[in-house]
């Protein structure tokens, strides 16, 4: 079962104060705005549960498998499922994903929380420091957390430093996530952003990553073309419903 996230007790990892004059800590909602992020929230996990997942064996076998906390790493345009995913398959395991301190932080915090996922605030800032630092004390804890290489603004499909930090430093395994919507629409953001409609289903690949690869020099430019691999593999494949 996960434990309580401890208190960062690395130097490397403490968070510096902020400067005189500029608000401590991240930003949240309250009030009705909060009660909006909420509403929005549970039609998500309403709507997700509706969908019907389809994956092999093996896929599941990898996604299932709770000996050790786990560093999932996906394309930002797959996200809508990402919490109904780890609800059927990994529910002792609760999903921990990154948000930004911002305001506009505040509100996917509180919306991402009421569909699901634990989420931990972090500035991008400071080359990220601060961001990876959060991310590796939930892994350390026992706990799961997931990550988008080309998020948050992007190129899509491009990967950033960002997955490889985390998983050398919290020494975690890594698995990459791969997703096909049968029946979806596209939203005119940056990374095309992918909503499957109701009853659809959606299928999944997966792939743990060797220790070797993470620890390569060229481990970000092996994680995105293996990214790339695993969801042209989900378009490709008919899998039995699950």
């Amino acid at each position: 079962m996960p434990k309580p996230l401890p208190n960062p007790t690395r130097a490397d990892d403490a968070e510096t104060p902020p400067p005189p004059g500029r608000r401590e800590g991240p930003h949240v909602v309250a009030g009705w705005k909060r009660a909006i992020a909420w509403v929005a929230g549970g039609i998500v996990r309403i709507w997700c549960a509706t969908l019907h997942l389809q994956a092999d064996s093996r896929a599941r076998r990898l996604m299932a498998g709770t000996t050790r906390p786990t560093l999932f790493v996906l394309w930002h345009n797959k996200l809508f499922v990402a919490a109904e995913l780890s609800r059927r398959l990994r529910p002792s395991r609760p999903l921990h994903g990154l948000v930004s301190a911002s305001k506009d932080g505040a509100w996917l915090s509180a919306f991402f929380e009421s569909a699901g996922l634990r989420v931990v605030r972090g500035s991008s800032s400071r080359g990220g420091r601060e961001a990876a630092a959060g991310l590796v004390e939930v892994l350390r804890a026992g706990n799961d957390a997931g990550i988008t290489p080309d998020g948050p603004r992007g190129p899509v499909y491009v990967c950033k430093p960002g997955a490889v930090v985390v998983a050398r430093r919290a020494r975690a395994r890594v698995l990459i996530v791969g997703l096909h919507y049968e029946n979806a629409r596209t939203v005119g953001s940056w990374d095309r952003f992918q909503i499957p409609l109701p009853f659809s289903r959606f299928r999944l690949t997966a792939a743990e990553l060797e220790e070797d690869l993470v620890a390569a020099e060229d481990a970000r430019d092996k994680i995105e073309a293996a990214l790339r691999d695993l969801n042209r593999e989900a378009s490709a494949e008919r899998k039995p419903v699950v």
